[in-house]
């Protein structure tokens, strides 16, 4: 949902337009502009997700300075943010402490906390939004944590995950699995939170660590599923778990670890197969580009998974005439009860 276009506001009522977007009367702040009336440029977009809401701004340069006696006329239901910086460089102040913010790095911020947020020139961000009771943690904790971010292993894995919200966030709203997706982002935020405030070796960590050890996974090997190396001894072992407990966790939540990698792999192939991007691409390196060793396995697979082979789905012979609709009806593969390796050999 787009909040504000400056762009299409009188440069006389950009100031307070842009006030009121980013904090109505409910979230106090002091905002300070680099520039005024028809310098004053900006772009606000959100989009609830299950319980989580996704906001991106574009806009010039301005600080915006949340002091204590702010923090005492609080809304009733605080929130705490998690942001990226997208483009320019963020400045940050809270704790005592500043620093500067790259593409590589998150903030988060407790809104109970007082603070300095901002950048010079035009910059971007991204962030997403958490209620404090369902995140569960002490403003001294989240202030803590928000410190020292990168002491956490998790935090690379947190960024990826978070960057995917915003690929294509507005279908998100209305898919089924919203409220699913909503948890599992709150609890790996969650998670890193615990971990960069406490000792990963501590009850309260390992407990937590656990419980996210399913999101964790599968959001990990959504980043590598064109690795043929992948195994699942080497993701056992990345996340610190014996091969034994990664099978007994997914088989708990009903995640068969080699079929869903071949799944998602078989997912992306087929996406790749008919997008403008990949076409001129031969089969055999649409297969090994998904992170199969056989070519002729992944024709077999993509067979048995969607009724077509992967030329037939190419060139739109799949009793459709179109490209992009599944020989068997349905959108993902159906099972086919073999453990095969994810490697595809």
């Amino acid at each position: 949902m787009l909040l504000l276009d400056l762009d299409a506001v009188d440069p006389r009522e950009r100031a307070a337009a842009f006030r009121h977007a980013l904090t109505h009367e409910s979230v106090p702040n002091d905002i300070v502009h680099e520039g005024s009336g028809p310098d004053l440029r900006a772009r606000m977009e959100s989009w609830r997700i299950g319980t989580v809401t996704c906001f991106s701004t574009h806009n010039s340069g301005f600080a915006v300075h949340r002091t204590a006696e702010h923090v005492r006329r609080h809304r009733s239901q605080p929130v705490v943010s998690v942001s990226m910086q997208t483009a320019g460089v963020g400045r940050a102040e809270a704790g005592g402490e500043r620093w500067l913010l790259g593409p590589d790095d998150l903030c988060v911020f407790h809104e109970l906390t007082p603070r300095v947020y901002g950048w010079s020139g035009t910059g971007a961000s991204q962030a997403v939004l958490f209620d404090v009771d369902r995140l569960g943690l002490p403003v001294e904790a989240v202030l803590k944590a928000s410190l020292r971010l990168r002491a956490s292993p998790l935090h690379d894995l947190v960024l990826r995950h978070l960057r995917d919200l915003f690929r294509d966030p507005g279908p998100l709203e209305e898919d089924p699995g919203a409220a699913a997706l909503a948890n599992a982002t709150t609890e790996l935020v969650r998670s890193l939170l615990l971990s960069a405030v406490h000792d990963e070796r501590t009850p309260p960590v390992r407990a937590v660590m656990d419980d996210t050890l399913v999101t964790r996974v599968m959001s990990a090997v959504r980043t590598r599923l064109t690795d043929p190396a992948l195994t699942p001894a080497r993701i056992a072992a990345e996340h610190a778990v014996s091969l034994r407990h990664l099978y007994g966790v997914l088989g708990r939540a009903g995640i068969g670890l080699e079929q869903w990698i071949i799944t998602e792999r078989l997912s992306l192939a087929r996406r790749m197969l008919v997008s403008d991007v990949h076409r001129h691409l031969p089969i055999a390196s649409v297969a090994a580009r998904c992170g199969f060793l056989s070519p002729s396995h992944f024709s077999r697979r993509f067979r048995a998974a969607y009724g077509v082979t992967p030329r037939e789905w190419r060139n739109g012979r799949d009793g459709t005439g179109e490209p992009g609709r599944p020989g068997n009806g349905t959108d993902e593969p159906g099972p086919t009860g073999e453990r095969t390796p994810p490697g595809g050999r």
